[in-house]
């Protein structure tokens, strides 16, 4: 479980986050470019890695925000009964519930202890999730639960900052090493993806090719977009 020091760091975290939406409106041109070219990526993992199409799978999203992701599953072809999510703070909870189809299912919920059975889900998917915990065991038993209501034969994506944001205490990046410590066990794919924001939210509004080149320099990208399967998966 949470301790009550982290729980209340993550709350004061998120809820300062929220004060910023603004800068992650998709009407921000950098914004919408990141977005653009995450959802390209993704679709393009989950195709070469045998998921697509989506109408049969089950997804579960960890800290599933507003539902943002979750919907856009379904728009991809997942059901909606199909689709789950779970968040820590009860105020995204609600947006989530009040955005997305009521098939959904929702939940208020620690990530380190998921109710859900083993081997329930064919994708499970984190985004910027771990780079906001700094307890190293909260982080552990998060990705053992992850892999834990995993398939053997399915996927978990990951996408989080690789780096530190000088301008955000509240947030610390996740190297290479440590994804592959928390997945023991299993095989972890990572590409450099995400211009970093700063540059991107200046640059879009003049060039968005200018955006696309300089997001092919993996030094210029700030986040790992990862495919990670349990060594048991053919």
């Amino acid at each position: 479980m949470l301790s009550n020091t982290e729980e209340a760091r993550l709350r004061a975290a998120y809820e300062q986050r929220a004060a910023l939406d603004e800068r992650y409106s998709q009407f921000d041109p950098g914004q919408l470019l990141r977005i653009q070219q995450l959802e390209r990526k993704i679709l393009t993992t989950l195709r070469r890695r045998g998921l697509a199409p989506l109408e049969s799978r089950r997804i579960l999203e960890v800290g599933c925000g507003s539902g943002y992701w979750l919907r856009q599953f379904i728009q991809w072809g997942a059901r909606p009964g199909n689709v789950a999510g779970v968040d820590l703070i009860e105020r995204r909870v609600a947006e989530a519930r009040r955005l997305c189809p009521p098939d959904v299912e929702i939940q208020q919920a620690n990530a380190a202890n998921l109710s859900f059975a083993e081997k329930t889900f064919d994708l499970v998917f984190q985004a910027t999730v771990f780079t906001s915990i700094f307890d190293g065991a909260l982080k552990s038993r998060i990705a053992a639960e992850m892999v834990r209501v995993v398939k053997d034969d399915g996927l978990i994506l990951w996408y989080d900052f690789r780096v530190d944001n000088p301008l955000n205490p509240d947030v610390r990046g996740v190297r290479r090493g440590e994804i592959e410590n928390l997945f023991s066990g299993c095989r972890v794919t990572l590409q450099r993806v995400t211009l970093a924001p700063p540059v991107a939210r200046r640059l879009a509004r003049c060039s968005r090719l200018g955006c696309l080149l300089l997001e092919k320099l993996p030094g210029l990208c700030t986040h790992y977009l990862g495919a990670i399967r349990k060594e048991t998966a053919q």
